[in-house]
């Protein structure tokens, strides 16, 4: 069977990691290569990687990369015919890897796989069955399903790649955009993929369990730089993504939808405020970026669709 590396990366994670080393020891599918990346964790995660992985499993980072430029690291140093980037927060169930491998085997086209993940908390709460697209261009984890199907794109939480695809899509050697840092890098991916030709699939019986700690509901109680993060990279994800046609033909719902995150920002979230900032100064490497996805792209308004 194919090699699988999982990535794995981990910030401040004690409360989580053992749970999802014993997931990802417990797989079924063999042969499995585990990477972990730890972004300078202060709280006992290094600790715990020391006894439960190996020296040539861990890569101990000096500084907090993020989550982009943490599985760049890793998967310029993985051998797998297929990358599984996996949150620490995540639970797989013994057949994860396995079913995600055997659906991607069939589908040479498809890039990437996602199964449904379920909340840990509440019990019996989707989590995920893959990113859906809204006309406004705001992306969400599409809830119950049960048959499989193509999708817009996989959640980074838990998600399969094929790393012919990864080697394909990336720009100036970054799969995942590293001015992203962290948030909505996963439907950047996707998005891009799509561009370029490559499909998504879902495939229910692949099951993990998600503890979501960041979600819509809980965001003024977030910590300031992962709203900076989420207002910053809407506005990068569709300066890269969004093609002239979908700018003209989603106008109305994508500049209410600018105007209402603007507004909210200015009356009540003023410490993003640095992320509008950002857009500004990333402009000229997001506008390069752009271009040569462009460039190579294959598809466009086949892609309207996705957006519902």
């Amino acid at each position: 069977m194919a090699l699988v590396t999982i990535g794995l990366v981990t910030w401040n994670s004690a409360s989580d990691v053992a749970r999802c080393l014993d997931g990802i020891r417990a797989q079924q599918h063999q042969p499995i290569e585990l990477l972990v990346g730890d972004n300078a964790s202060t709280d006992g995660t290094r600790a715990l990687l020391e006894a439960r992985t190996t020296g040539a499993e861990r890569r101990f980072f000096p500084v907090n990369l993020g989550f982009s430029a943490a599985h760049n690291a890793l998967i310029r140093d993985s051998r797998g015919a297929y990358y599984v980037t996996l949150n620490p927060d995540v639970v797989l169930d013994a057949g994860f890897v396995g079913a995600l491998v055997a659906a991607l085997d069939a589908a040479p086209r498809a890039g990437s796989a996602t199964g449904k993940l379920r909340r840990a908390e509440p019990p019996g709460v989707l989590d995920s069955t893959g990113i859906v697209m809204h006309r406004s261009q705001r992306h969400f984890d599409r809830g119950q399903y049960d048959t499989p199907g193509a999708v817009f794109g996989v959640s980074g939480a838990a998600g399969c790649y094929r790393r012919a695809m990864l080697d394909d899509v990336a720009i100036d050697g970054e799969v995942f955009d590293e001015d992203f840092f962290a948030y909505r890098e996963d439907a950047d991916l996707a998005w891009r993929a799509q561009l370029l030709g490559w499909d998504a699939i879902y495939v229910p019986e692949a099951t993990a369990a998600h503890v979501r700690r960041v979600t819509p509901e809980r965001r003024s109680a977030l910590p300031p730089a992962i709203n900076r993060y989420s207002v910053r990279n809407r506005f990068l994800l569709r300066l890269k993504n969004q093609t002239a046609g979908q700018a003209a033909r989603f106008a109305a719902a994508g500049l209410a939808r600018d105007l209402q995150v603007v507004g909210y920002v200015l009356a009540r979230e003023w410490r993003s405020m640095p992320g509008l900032v950002d857009v500004v100064r990333l402009l000229p490497r997001t506008l390069a970026k752009r271009r040569a996805i462009m460039a190579r792209r294959v598809r466009g308004r086949s892609l309207d669709a996705w957006f519902t």
